[in-house]
């Protein structure tokens, strides 16, 4: 008679839990996704993936699939209130040559690689998870409209890949004040319908001040990203008002100036967006024995790391691996799974809590000042190029292949 199959609970429908179910699949396991949405996500927006994630992509055969949306014609320009500009660095011109795309991007090439052959649920969640020797019996809820039903199954693992906010962390390893750790940041995100006036749809803008900063994104065949970041020292009075008051309060009190009250009129009419702040997950040990978490739920590195897709993926690809060398033994799978990523996790965090962050949003006037600086030497060919190499040094750990083993 044949043994059957392991079965995955994957609870979160995003770039780790699509990847995590593709991976399992394709090494016999039975993967079972649950999804809190009662559909699909949209496109969502702007990330970048360096060659973590692209190597990563291509071993998982999915990396034609995810495309490019970077143009090549593309000038980066940072500005000042009053509308005067200079040539710029943009997100990509860093060092390793990030693949500027959508998050949905990824999670197309992800849903087409899996929808046909896993069991999806939508609407569902999680409420009880009972851990033992053999399984996890996991008690769903299910919501359809006005009706709700529980059913409890048993699985021989639990994935948690449900975001930062993450409810098998919660319920598994406690509440979510006991892992988030605050930036003191705020970003809010949407898409443009209209560029900016006097810029080309593929030019991309700048506006950065100590503590707050705007970027657009631009694509090859897509609509501009925006994005919003600010500094703040209450999180809490920041979700009080309409967002797009606290990003008014955030900026000011100065004039907005033409560029950037346009930005604001583009966030303030935007069908979709997002307004959050930003916290990163640390842990101690991210599985017991047969629950485990990933990707944001578990480290969340946060869009100030440019990694966070990447590392999605290669930890998602890596679980697939290590369970396929341990075949029966998920405790001692996991165990080498976090024993591997730990050490460059921890590097990720530390440099998105530091550079990422000083990068996006200048902290001081003396950051402004090397920002300043550095645009005037990137606007001299060999000042550029050295500049590019020593970037290259600072960002070569955005190219090790940490799924590979």
């Amino acid at each position: 008679m044949k043994t059957p199959a392991p079965r995955a609970l994957i609870v979160g429908m995003g770039i780790g839990g699509l990847a995590t179910a593709m991976r399992l699949f394709e090494i016999g396991w039975e993967p079972v996704i649950v999804e809190r949405a009662h559909e699909r996500r949209a496109a969502g927006y702007f990330i970048g993936l360096f060659e973590t994630g692209r190597a990563t992509a291509k071993r998982m055969g999915i990396l034609d699939a995810i495309g490019n949306r970077t143009d090549l014609t593309s000038i980066t320009y940072d500005v000042e209130r009053n509308g005067r500009r200079r040539p710029g660095m943009g997100y990509g011109d860093l060092p390793g040559g990030p693949r500027l795309i959508l998050r949905g991007d990824i999670e197309a090439a992800l849903y087409d690689a899996v929808a046909l052959r896993t069991e999806i649920r939508y609407g569902t969640t999680p409420t009880v998870l009972d851990e033992h020797s053999d399984g996890v019996d996991v008690t769903l809820r299910t919501s359809t409209g006005e009706d709700t039903a529980e059913t409890t199954e048993r699985f021989d693992l639990v994935v948690g890949a449900d975001g930062v906010r993450s409810t098998v962390r919660r319920l598994a390893f406690g509440p979510d004040s006991q892992f988030m750790r605050p930036l003191n940041h705020i970003v809010a995100a949407t898409i443009m319908k209209e560029p900016l006036p006097g810029y080309r749809l593929q030019d991309g803008v700048v506006l950065a001040e100590p503590g707050r900063s705007v970027w657009t994104f631009p694509f090859t065949d897509h609509q501009p990203g925006l994005l919003f970041n600010y500094r703040t020292d209450n999180e809490d009075a920041q979700f009080r008002r309409p967002p797009i008051e606290s990003l008014r309060a955030a900026f000011g009190p100065e004039p907005a100036g033409p560029v950037l009250e346009h930005m604001f009129q583009q966030f303030e009419q935007a069908d979709d967006y997002l307004f959050d702040s930003a916290h990163q997950i640390e842990m101690d040990t991210w599985h017991t024995d047969r629950i485990v978490v990933l990707g944001d739920a578990a480290w969340c590195l946060t869009l100030y790391s440019g990694m966070g897709a990447s590392i999605a993926l290669a930890g998602a690809d890596l679980l697939g691996t290590l369970l396929q060398r341990n075949p029966g033994n998920a405790p001692r799978a996991l165990r080498e799974w976090d024993q591997k990523l730990r050490p460059f996790m921890a590097l990720q965090q530390k440099s998105a809590r530091t550079e990422g962050l000083t990068t996006f949003v200048p902290q001081t006037h003396k950051d402004m000042v090397m920002r300043t600086a550095m645009q005037r030497v990137l606007t001299n060919r060999t000042g550029k190029k050295v500049m590019s190499a020593l970037l290259a040094k600072a960002f070569k750990e955005m190219s090790i292949d940490i799924a590979a083993v």
